[in-house]
């Protein structure tokens, strides 16, 4: 698993779920930006278009781990999940355990690592 990614169990099999910057262009289209993404998903006008818009990002994000995949072996490839199937093979409740990998794959999605250096002016010269 990268540590970029979040893991998701869908109709049984596991998939890595993963913010690349495809899924984060993506993204931006559909929504304006990943800042706005929470916003669309709490105030989503009803059920159903709340239940479309994580099953939408279930799929974009656990197929950048395929497509990456894929991408590395061109003679073995992994067909990639679709809405439909997503749809079929989990419950409104499993919808919800999926919000939370979304969740998560966003946030090491885009995480940075802050190191600070001595400043030179603060150093003690001995």
């Amino acid at each position: 698993m990268d540590e970029r990614s979040s893991i998701v169990n869908i109709g049984g099999v596991e998939y890595e779920m993963l913010l690349t910057t495809r899924a984060t262009k993506a993204i931006a289209k559909r929504y304006g930006g990943l800042e706005n993404l929470g916003d669309k998903l709490m105030k989503a006008e009803n059920f159903e278009m709340a239940l479309d818009e994580v099953v939408w990002l279930v799929t974009l994000l656990c197929n950048q781990s395929i497509m990456i995949e894929n991408l590395n072996n061109k003679d073995k490839q992994r067909e990639l999940l679709s809405e439909e199937a997503v749809e079929l093979l989990t419950s409104p409740f499993e919808l919800s355990v999926c919000k939370d990998a979304i969740r998560e794959a966003l946030f090491k999605g885009t995480k940075r690592n802050v190191e600070s250096e001595p400043d030179s002016k603060n150093v003690v010269a001995e």
